[in-house]
């Protein structure tokens, strides 16, 4: 059975949401990652590209090449709700789809062209997104995921592209080398000196040449330029929240006691995110007291994985909703909104230094177990329950477990 596979992406996809909050952005060079010359550009218009602005650019170059910018900050929480609400519309649609990134998806159609015909269903879906969201998308269809990705380039801006079955090797043939997915700008000069320019020219050379000239590269090339990718979309599942709670064995009113244990949540939870390199939307504290009453608030947040925004927000919580003097039998921290990202697109909230603080600290208890290294505020934490097993918390920062 021949694959059908649709590739989506939201078209800047950043700037297209900070023109709904901000429509005299319509039609100008704007640019998103920051207004200070310390950011990297995280997405821009297609006004900006014209200028040679792209993403991951400096700031202070690309305030060079377009001084007519518009520079704005960006505001992740509200890109993750926007990604959330595209996935929530594809997920009740798609028999498969895989959530690429935060603006990427793609979609296995194999076997529905018999029942609804690819085009129109990929017509559809995206009709639905576009008068559900006011973001403007495009997509490509066709017999693999490279190809699929390559015809969505083809329809951008805000358009869609499907390559007849048949016509594939015609429609890279006349393409840069440079237009493959993974052909870096470097190798597409290395290629353009050896006189290979389009994809036409690359596939003159056989796979060995190809392997002797660029090693794995050259067989990766070799394989793309002869429309070959056996890449499957991978089913998509989406983890709504990340959690952790303690039970403690003494009901307590002891102030930095519940403080220090939200510290510890809070932080076990930081480096479990961006193990999974998730961002998180929305923070949430949770306390039940010794009546068993239970109580929760929330607080939408810039989305990140920074140990140290989360937990000052879970405290900030606490504060706001703990009633003094009253005793506490258990406490949880929760992060919701979770969407697929790392420090590379989470630029807006984390200086530099949080940034190689945290990755060192991940390295450290990736190497030696996460509970070899734990914030000095919580040295000391005695008693707890941790997921209903009575136990206290030792200097490792592990449960150790009690008889009951």
């Amino acid at each position: 059975m021949q694959r059908s596979i649709l590739h989506l992406d939201l078209d800047s996809f950043f700037v297209s949401v900070e023109r709904l909050f901000d429509t005299s952005l319509i039609g100008k060079p704007v640019i998103v990652g920051g207004t200070n010359n310390r950011g990297v550009v995280s997405s821009c218009s297609y006004e900006a590209r014209k200028m040679g602005v792209h993403s991951a650019m400096p700031i202070v170059t690309a305030k060079k090449l377009c001084p007519n910018g518009i520079f704005v900050n960006g505001r992740m929480s509200e890109y993750v709700k926007y990604s959330g609400i595209v996935t929530d519309i594809i997920a009740e649609r798609a028999p498969v789809f895989e959530k690429a990134s935060v603006d990427e998806f793609y979609v296995d159609l194999t076997g529905m062209e018999k029942f609804f015909g690819s085009y129109k269903w990929s017509t559809d879906l995206r009709s639905s997104i576009i008068s559900k969201t006011n973001l403007p998308i495009s997509w490509g269809l066709s017999i693999n995921k490279m190809l699929a990705k390559m015809a969505t380039n083809e329809a951008k801006p805000n358009g869609q592209y499907m390559i007849p079955h048949g016509k594939e090797q015609e429609f890279l043939d006349n393409k840069p080398v440079g237009k493959i997915p993974m052909c870096g700008e470097k190798t597409a000069e290395f290629l353009k000196a050896k006189g290979i320019e389009t994809i036409y020219d690359l596939r003159q050379f056989s796979l060995q040449a190809m392997q002797t000239m660029l090693g794995k590269q050259g067989s990766y090339l070799w394989h793309r330029a002869h429309g070959i990718d056996n890449g499957e979309v991978q089913p998509y599942h989406d983890p709504k929240s990340m959690s952790s709670e303690r039970t403690f064995e003494s009901d307590t009113t002891d102030m930095e006691w519940l403080k220090k244990v939200i510290i510890a949540l809070s932080d076990k939870l930081s480096f479990e995110l961006r193990g999974e390199k998730k961002l998180s939307g929305c923070v949430a504290i949770k306390l039940r007291y010794d009546d068993f009453s239970t109580h929760s608030k929330q607080m939408a947040i810039p989305a990140t994985s920074n140990s140290k925004m989360l937990l000052e927000k879970a405290l900030h919580l606490f504060d706001e909703m703990y009633e003094r003097g009253r005793k506490v039998r258990l406490i949880g921290v929760r992060f919701t909104d979770l969407a697929d990202g790392n420090y590379q697109i989470n630029m807006f909230d984390d200086r530099e230094k949080d940034i190689l603080l945290y990755k060192a600290i991940d390295e450290m208890k990736n190497k030696h177990g996460s509970g070899k290294i734990i914030l000095a505020q919580n040295m000391g934490l005695g008693n707890v329950k941790q997921n209903g097993v009575l136990g206290a918390i030792n200097k490792e920062g592990k449960v150790k477990k009690k008889d009951s």
